[in-house]
């Protein structure tokens, strides 16, 4: 997970939007499949997604820790 704060100006109307989240998948920082990658069993495959648990992602709502949707 990473996150950034967006430039508010001291003229912007407004109200600063605070630190914004973003994920990057991880297919982005594996150039190539390697030969004998490891796999999921053809069950687990189905349920996540993805026959490689390189390229499985785990996403985490970042506002839901935050008290948003109280």
């Amino acid at each position: 997970m990473k996150a950034y704060r967006p430039f508010h100006s001291q003229y912007d109307p407004c109200n600063p939007i605070g630190e914004k989240y973003y994920s990057t998948p991880p297919n982005l920082y594996i150039g190539f499949q390697p030969p004998n990658f490891q796999q999921y069993p053809a069950k687990e495959a189905l349920m996540k997604g993805t026959l490689w648990p390189a390229f499985w992602d785990y996403y985490e709502n970042p506002y839901e820790s935050k008290g948003k949707g109280r």
